[in-house]
């Protein structure tokens, strides 16, 4: 393990104000959403949608990183060349989601844990000769009654860790996805206490297991109400409580914290990620930045549908999401940014 280059390339992914767009849905994933668009499921439209998005124009101006699915990255574009070469032309380090999906905990109704350790050795030597320089594992943690348990903490934080230090040890950085998710009834205070329980439960486990924090990224959740919650909270309620919760339980040695957008809008998702830059300037340790998925895709994907015709005004729209991630990060978003747009 070089901690210095691990070091370097982290600094690279949260540098200049950027963020990392995740397109790595899994194949049955990608396809549900091509189903809701009404987008044919054919291996060639998931080849040519990652191909447009990585050939959008002037991504890389908001985009450090670009986290590949395994097809993905095995893809090439209509003239042959391969999507990892293009996306580094364009100044985008490739990345890799190298988990094999949550599965039912044994014994823990209700709770699952990540799978894939099994041959991941292999595999992230494998994903690092074909221009990967990052990797992404993610843990879910579902919130009801009674949950989550200090069990389904515990096993998702260790299988995290010990992702984290064969990702190091093969020369990626690791992006750490620890997600409280947004489903259910709960409040802003318990997903606050819930996220600061499981990441807690992640860097014990992460020191133990002598992971290199300077050479990672974290990627969580933002600190939000359940999606039937009868409280809603203000933009400012959730910058508050993310960003507190954070100073607690995230060490200062770790570069970035890049949210997940967890089924929020790429309007709410910027507004709140915007509301965190402009409330704590100067009072962050690390860079608070973004590793989005729908919330800078599903426009863009209504639009294409599936169609060639459609791909310039599909990849303005990607742009657009992009820049006001972009913008969000560095506290200058505004409601009049989507208007303009429109």
């Amino acid at each position: 393990m070089d901690s210095t280059t691990l070091a370097d390339t982290a600094k690279m992914l949260v540098a200049d104000d950027k963020g990392l767009l995740a397109i790595d849905e899994s194949t049955p994933t990608c396809n549900k959403r091509f189903a809701e668009t009404g987008i044919p499921q054919t291996l060639e439209n998931r080849r040519a949608y990652r191909e447009w998005i990585i050939k959008t124009p002037g991504l890389g101006e908001f985009i450090s990183g670009m986290i590949l699915y395994d097809e993905t990255i095995r893809q090439h574009d209509a003239d042959g060349y391969a999507f990892v070469r293009i996306i580094a032309d364009e100044g985008i380090i490739p990345g890799i989601k190298v988990d094999t999906g949550a599965k039912d905990l044994a014994g823990h109704r209700g709770e699952k844990v990540t799978e894939g350790l099994d041959g991941l050795r292999d595999r992230l030597r494998d994903y690092s000769g074909m221009g990967a320089r990052f990797a992404k594992w993610r843990a879910v943690i579902a919130m009801g009654q009674g949950i989550p348990g200090k069990a389904c903490m515990e096993a998702n934080a260790h299988a995290l860790a010990r992702y984290a230090a064969l990702c190091q040890e093969a020369g990626l950085v690791p992006v750490v996805e620890a997600e409280v998710l947004m489903d259910g009834v709960h409040t802003l205070g318990q997903c606050r206490d819930a996220t600061t329980a499981v990441l807690h439960a992640v860097f014990n486990q992460l020191y133990t297991q002598g992971v290199c924090l300077e050479g990672m990224i974290l990627k969580p959740n933002m600190v939000v109400p359940g999606l039937i919650c009868p409280q809603k909270a203000t933009t400012d309620e959730v910058a508050d409580a993310t960003v507190e919760c954070f100073l607690r339980v995230v060490p200062a040695a770790v570069p970035g914290v890049a949210f997940l957008s967890g089924g929020q809008s790429g309007e709410l998702a910027s507004a709140r990620l915007n509301a965190m830059q402009v409330r704590f300037a100067g009072q962050m340790p690390w860079g608070l930045s973004f590793s989005f998925a729908r919330a800078i895709q599903q426009p863009a994907l209504a639009i294409w549908h599936g169609e060639q015709a459609n791909v310039p005004a599909a990849q303005q729209a990607l742009y657009h999401r992009a820049q006001c991630s972009h913008a969000a990060r560095r506290g200058l978003y505004t409601r009049e940014m989507e208007w303009a747009i429109a």
